[in-house]
């Protein structure tokens, strides 16, 4: 198991992100990755249960507003919101796409070295139990 990331080096992470052109390479993933990252992001929001009857009846009670001014603010606060929960739903599913890419890369080294010292690689017996 990997140890927790630390304050400092989160905060150094987040301020290399800020450097010009470092996000290319990021930006051209998600673009690639863009359908599935919508679907995992969907299937994450409702597993969370963060888009069911409470957000329906916020929606109705937003769009039910009667002062012109009172509408636009509530429905500008309600976007705001869906989009800051997004974001977080979105970072979290990023880390473990993260994990699951370094894990898989180290899986794929291993994978090779055990091939070039003519190793028989081990692999577990297949699970006789039933789901």
């Amino acid at each position: 198991m990997d140890p927790p990331y630390t304050a400092v080096e989160v905060d150094a992470a987040l301020e290399a992100l800020v450097a010009p052109g470092r996000l290319s390479h990021a930006q051209d993933v998600v673009t690639h990755a863009a359908p599935t990252l919508q679907r995992v992001l969907a299937e994450a929001l409702a597993d969370g249960g963060w888009f069911g009857q409470a957000h329906d009846a916020e929606i109705d009670r937003v769009s039910a507003e009667a002062d012109e001014h009172e509408r636009a603010r509530a429905v500008a606060t309600l976007v705001a919101e869906q989009t800051r929960l997004g974001m977080f739903v979105g970072v979290a599913v990023g880390f473990e796409l993260a994990h699951q890419l370094t894990h898989a890369r180290e899986d794929d080294v291993g994978r090779s070295e055990t091939r070039e010292s003519g190793q028989v690689p081990h692999h577990d017996p297949p699970s006789t139990e039933e789901s």
